[in-house]
């Protein structure tokens, strides 16, 4: 038996010593932003002709980033969001998002920014559980989300508990197809289809569910983190999580949620000026584009080592050989 046991913890060694670390993205540029009034960056998104960015201490307005000078500026553009649809969550959930947005701000704890091609802009509510949906013009909407959605994810050991609940979105360029990320504890992913005016859990409504530990990178010394997700993006017909945690963006199959090749960004968030004394991973935006990534920092309360208050963005170019990439 002892040998056996011998075999195993040297035939596991073997694997994880073959599995390559991650490619590091090369950073391009930090900026901070003035002008978010709430700060905590919680959302990014490319519409239209500028970067916008969402706050998950303001109910009612989204801000355009203006990135033409070296000191970025946000521009509110307010918005009216109806009251929400009915929450398909425990009453004792419910409660503390309520008295959360009371002592906080944000009641509708705004976690996720996206957009399609129509310039329609999408927002998750993880309090609520619920996505609106900001036109270029006319009132906001909530979406009619499936029933399904919720109950299949707490099914699945997802949405349990509380500031654990949806955290990113990410929809396809014609609308037709939402993702969504539940944030930890257990971490998750889900899709609801478009047809007509009406979303549906298509063969349904769950495409990843996980829970655990996983070594964090070298920079924390390896130190084991939960599993999580901050953010999500559509690019290329590929979907891109951002998992703060482990300081990472993964690729991965939009039909199934299997990782097909991941990037590491601690080199650049982890440098000493840019530590701050959280212990947990502040990475919560994420945006693709052909050329980079955009990652958003919610800072909340704290202050990296260099004294930098204000939320960060940072412009990562993109790996070598693409987004695509293989190798």
């Amino acid at each position: 038996m002892q040998r056996l046991l011998a075999a195993l913890l040297l035939l596991g060694s073997s694997v994880l010593a073959a599995t390559p670390a991650p490619e590091e993205l090369q950073l391009l540029s930090e900026q901070a932003v003035d002008g978010m009034l709430g700060g905590n960056l919680s959302g990014l998104a490319w519409c239209g002709d500028a970067l916008w960015a969402v706050s998950d201490r303001d109910d009612a307005q989204l801000y355009r980033l203006d990135n033409r000078e070296s000191r970025w500026q946000a521009t509110a553009e307010p918005f009216l969001a109806p009251s929400p649809p009915a929450v398909h969550l425990p009453w004792g959930l419910r409660m503390r998002g309520w008295v959360a947005g009371l002592v906080r701000g944000g009641e509708l704890d705004f976690e996720g920014l996206s957009c399609d091609a129509r310039g329609n802009r999408y927002l998750v509510s993880e309090a609520k559980a619920a996505v609106l949906q900001v036109p270029p013009s006319g009132a906001p909407n909530w979406l009619s989300l499936p029933p399904g959605l919720v109950r299949q994810a707490r099914a699945s050991g997802m949405l349990l508990n509380f500031n654990a609940l949806f955290e990113g979105l990410a929809v396809d360029p014609a609308g037709e197809r939402l993702y969504l990320a539940a944030e930890r504890r257990r971490r998750g992913l889900l899709v609801v289809h478009k047809q007509r005016s009406s979303w549906l859990c298509t063969g349904g409504c769950v495409l990843l569910s996980e829970a655990g530990n996983e070594p964090g990178p070298a920079q924390l010394a390896g130190e084991e983190q939960p599993r999580d997700f901050s953010g999500l993006a559509l690019h290329d017909d590929k979907l891109f999580t951002l998992e703060r945690q482990a300081h990472r963006i993964c690729r991965r199959n939009p039909n199934t949620a299997a990782v097909e090749r991941c990037w590491s960004f601690a080199a650049a968030a982890l440098t000493e000026a840019r530590r701050y004394p959280a212990p947990y991973g502040l990475a919560e935006a994420l945006w693709i584009d052909a050329a980079g990534a955009w990652i958003g920092v919610d800072n909340g309360h704290f202050s990296r080592a260099d004294g930098e208050r204000r939320p960060i963005v940072w412009r990562f170019a993109a790996p070598k050989g693409g987004w695509g990439s293989t190798q």
